[in-house]
C-alpha cells in the first residue's frame, strides 16, 4: 500500500501542476485586463493636470481676446486660446518718446508693440489649418524648451514668457499638450510676425 502511495504521488503532482497552469491560462491577467481602463484613467489625469496648468499659467492672459463687459475687461471664453482675431485691423503702433515706456498693448490683449516689432498672440486650438492641430507633443514640448516654433522654427517673440514655461517638466508640458487637444478647434488665421523696421502687418508670438 505504502508503494502504490509513493508510485502515484509523482503522477498527482503533475496533474495538480497542470491544473494549476490551466487556470492561471483560463483567468485573465489583473494587470492586462486593467490596462485600458488604467490608460484611459492616466489620460483623464494627463488632461485635467493640463486643464489646471493652463488656468493658473496666465494663458489666457494673452491667447484669448479679451473684451469689455459689464465687470470690467476679461477674457472672452467663446474665443478661448485662439490668438489674436484675424477681423481685428490694426492701425500701426503708436510711436512712444525716449524714456521708461517701452510696449504697446491692444485692447484685446492679443497685440504688442514693442522693439522686437508687434507681436499677435497664436491660436492654440487644435484646428488644423490655423491653430496647432498638425503640432506633434514633440513639436509643443521641443517650441516651450527652444522659444522657437515648433521647437525649429521662428523665435516666439515677446511678451511670449517661454524663458519661464521651459521649466515646467517634461510631464507637465505633455500635459498641457493633451489639454489642448481637447478644447473646441476654431478657426481664426494669426498673421504673421512683422519687424521692428516695418510700418504696415503683423506678428505673432
Amino acid at each position: 500500500m505504502r508503494r502504490s502511495f509513493e508510485a502515484a504521488l509523482p503522477f498527482t503532482f503533475f496533474a495538480s501542476a497542470c491544473a494549476a497552469l490551466t487556470l492561471s491560462l483560463a483567468l485573465p491577467d489583473p494587470a492586462v485586463a486593467a490596462g485600458p481602463a488604467k490608460a484611459e484613467k492616466s489620460k483623464g489625469g494627463k488632461v485635467e493636470r493640463g486643464r489646471y496648468l493652463v488656468s493658473t499659467s496666465g494663458c489666457h492672459d494673452c491667447h484669448t481676446p479679451w473684451v469689455v463687459g459689464p465687470d470690467g475687461p476679461g477674457p472672452d471664453m467663446t474665443r478661448a486660446l485662439s490668438g489674436h482675431p484675424q477681423d481685428m485691423v490694426l492701425p500701426p503702433a503708436p510711436k512712444l518718446p525716449e524714456g521708461p515706456w517701452l510696449v504697446v498693448t491692444a485692447a484685446s490683449n492679443t497685440a504688442f508693440s514693442g522693439p522686437w516689432g508687434v507681436s499677435f498672440t497664436a491660436n492654440l486650438t487644435p484646428d488644423a489649418k490655423t491653430g496647432t492641430g498638425d503640432w506633434t507633443e514633440r513639436n509643443f514640448v521641443d517650441a516651450i524648451r527652444t522659444g522657437k516654433h515648433q521647437g525649429r522654427g521662428r523665435d516666439i517673440l515677446p511678451p511670449m514668457p517661454w524663458q519661464v514655461y521651459r521649466n515646467f517638466t517634461d510631464d507637465d508640458l505633455k500635459s498641457i499638450y493633451a489639454y489642448l487637444r481637447t478644447i473646441p478647434a476654431i478657426r481664426n488665421q494669426v498673421p504673421e510676425p512683422l519687424a521692428p523696421a516695418a510700418t504696415t502687418g503683423s506678428a505673432q508670438k
